[in-house]
């Protein structure tokens, strides 16, 4: 058996061999951090033991989790993707577009041309999604929670299988559009796997996008990233 190093294992959370959203802020911090973090969980889980107090170790964990993603990022841009919004938003026709890895159940966009493609499968391959250019997947708005589809190498995505309106909320923004909240929820929304190329993503996939968008006349646009 292989041994394993602080860094190493903290590294194998974003998009390496034990891939899981919830705790890929490890890789951010430093070794000593990650150690610190670690040795702190357990002094924790030992008191939870002894009075069944869970709420220090949600604190703990979200704790650390700001102290990994307070840093300033890869990725800068010389505009915002905001715009204030002028109009009352029960007038606005919304639409939906997520980095989340959803389907409909029979338009499996097949990466690399793999049909049925795991979530296993996909996590391993995790570095061939970044080189790829991502591409969009309509979903009416009205699909059936047993007939959308998600698959995503660079997060855990069991919550989403449980409920899609965790990263994609098509059921609440129609729920909002059914109360009079907005406008009209757009029929389809969009999504991708948000795991890819950022370069061909931004200089050829979302012009192509938001030609799209434009041509469906959506007042707004609503992001979920993951």
């Amino acid at each position: 058996m292989t041994e394993e190093t602080i860094s190493q294992f903290k590294k194998s959370f974003n998009y390496g061999s034990r891939s899981d959203m919830n705790y890929k802020f490890l890789n951010e911090l430093s070794d000593e951090a990650v150690a610190t973090f670690l040795q702190e969980l357990l002094w924790k889980l030992g008191d939870t033991l002894d009075d069944g107090d869970l709420e220090r170790i949600f604190k703990h964990i979200y704790q650390y989790q700001q102290k990994g993603y307070a840093g300033s990022g890869r990725f800068s841009y010389a505009a915002s993707a905001f715009t204030k919004i002028e109009r009352p938003k029960n007038e606005m026709r919304f639409a939906l577009i997520a980095s989340t890895g959803h389907f409909v159940r029979g338009q499996d966009p097949k990466p690399f041309g793999v049909e049925d493609m795991s979530q296993n499968q996909a996590e391993e391959r995790i570095t061939e999604f970044l080189r790829l250019e991502p591409e969009l997947s309509s979903i009416p708005t009205n699909t059936p929670p047993d007939q959308l589809m998600v698959r995503h190498g660079g997060y855990d995505v069991r919550g989403a299988i449980k409920d899609h309106n965790v990263n994609f909320p098509i059921d609440r923004l129609n729920e909002l559009a059914a109360e009079g909240l907005i406008g009209e929820f757009s029929s389809p929304a969009y999504s991708f796997v948000g795991a890819c190329s950022q370069m061909r993503l931004q200089n050829h996939a979302l012009p192509r996008w938001i030609e799209k968008i434009h041509s469906e006349l959506i007042d707004g646009l609503i992001l979920v990233p993951v």
